[in-house]
């Protein structure tokens, strides 16, 4: 009986090493070869670590996959150089904030998303329609994603209105014409006491090229798309927005009431100076810590058309890194691919930006099997509510609709346009010589814009 017994034993021990040993050949090794643990660099402006911290920790939750994400915030005057050296030499960050004028230049240095992640009808659906002209390729490649978009707003001095019987801040250009003439003093030296509007000139106006833009693009100029990238511009149109743009600044029209001397257009504001100006929801905040006091709003934006209502739009959004010099092999850990980096690094986005419905589907990009999670977070939600900044979601627009502050921008997103502009900064730099060339006399509109 006791040798039975020891056979026994040494069978049922024998059959246990089979099943410990077994799975070694039958895929655990291959799943161990899918194993492996991803590190994110996040660059950007204007946002704080703590705007991003509830989101990374919960997405840490949720993908075990993720070992760490870190943001380093930049100033906007040292970014761009930054970045660009960053990527140049193989070292840059995993994903990082591109301004949407930006994205023609920065194509051909990031990497779409992977079309298992997001394809071009769940991004037209999620976001309003600027940011799918922004960011959507030429083959429906997505290259970047938004939290928040921003489109310029009328900003107007309730008390000033009030003063000269305005009840209502202006709806159109006619009548932001005579709201202004109606607010405008200039004493019996010709300088101009107070302003209504700060208007038509180049230098001293917070954006001044976007409303120039802003302008043609309601006037109906067909400008370049990322399809049809060559500048033909409308001669008629041109001439006839820099005319109504720098009237405000010629001292023999009637709109007079701006001119190079004044004040830098958001002091001038918050100063009380000037009655209204064009400027985007970032600087709300600026006029609060400048002056509490300011008895000051928001309004939508003047139309030329208020049948074909248009806005201007100008935001940030997050792209990924096409090329990166990866670690190697470390605590026992296989070394990822820059194809992996992408994916995992989309991923993330697409859990910060998109609308889950309370759940979110994870990827291992080595094996590509996938696993749905439960979450209670809405990162886009939690983020716009942390920073009070416009939504660039459709469904959370719709949140900010009644806001007395956001509304305005919210409804501006959803009319916003852009156009394709292959060198921003040297489009902006000619603008802006020949808005002061007319302002100084050197040049018509008509010679402006040939």
């Amino acid at each position: 009986m006791v040798k039975i017994k020891k056979k026994i034993f040494k069978a049922v021990g024998f059959l246990l090493i089979l099943f410990m040993v077994a799975p070694l050949f039958s895929g655990c090794a291959e799943k161990a070869s899918n194993k492996y643990s991803v590190n994110l660099e996040i660059w950007g402006v204007f946002d704080d670590n703590n705007d991003f911290s509830n989101i990374i920790g919960e997405y840490r939750k949720i993908n075990p996959l993720i070992n760490k994400i870190t943001y380093r915030k930049f100033s906007v005057d040292e970014y761009e150089k930054a970045l660009i050296d960053a990527l140049a030499s193989g070292n840059g960050p995993d994903i990082f904030m591109v301004n949407n004028a930006w994205m023609p230049r920065y194509e051909n240095k990031v990497a779409p998303a992977p079309e298992v992640l997001i394809n071009e009808q769940s991004f037209r659906n999620n976001f309003v329609d600027v940011v799918a002209n922004d960011f959507i390729g030429k083959n429906g490649e997505i290259y970047g994603v938004p939290l928040s978009v921003d489109s310029l707003a009328l900003y107007y001095n309730k008390d000033l209105l009030n003063a000269a019987g305005i009840t209502s801040p202006p709806k159109t250009w006619s009548e932001l014409l005579a709201d202004s003439r109606k607010i405008t003093e200039i004493d019996d030296l010709g300088n101009i006491v107070r302003s209504g509007i700060a208007m038509g000139t180049a230098y001293n106006i917070n954006r001044s090229t976007d409303i120039i833009d802003l302008l043609m693009l309601q006037q109906g100029a067909q400008l370049p798309t990322r399809n049809k990238p060559i500048f033909n511009p409308d001669f008629t149109i041109g001439q006839s927005v820099l005319n109504f743009y720098t009237q405000f600044a010629r001292l023999s029209s009637p709109a007079y009431t701006w001119n190079s001397r004044m004040h830098y257009s958001l002091d001038a504001f918050y100063e009380g100076k000037v009655a209204m100006m064009l400027n985007y929801s970032w600087h709300y905040n600026t006029i609060k810590n400048k002056n509490a006091k300011l008895n000051f709003a928001v309004a939508p934006i003047p139309q030329s058309n208020s049948s074909k209502p248009v806005d201007y739009a100008n935001y940030w959004a997050f792209a990924v890194n096409k090329n990166k010099i990866l670690p190697q092999k470390s605590r026992n850990i296989a070394p990822i691919t820059n194809k992996v980096r992408i994916g995992e690094a989309w991923e993330f986005l697409k859990f910060m930006t998109f609308k889950n419905n309370g759940r979110f589907v994870i990827t291992n990009f080595k094996s590509g099997k996938t696993k749905e999670v439960p979450t209670d977070m809405d990162p886009a939600s939690v983020y716009l509510e942390k920073t009070k900044k416009p939504a660039a979601r459709r469904d959370l627009i719709d949140k900010q609709r009644t806001d007395p502050v956001l509304g305005p921008f919210a409804y501006g997103n959803l009319i916003s346009k852009t156009w394709y502009k292959k060198d921003s900064e040297a489009i902006e730099r000619i603008f802006a010589e020949v808005i002061n060339a007319i302002n100084k006399g050197d040049l018509t509109a008509e010679q402006g814009f040939r």
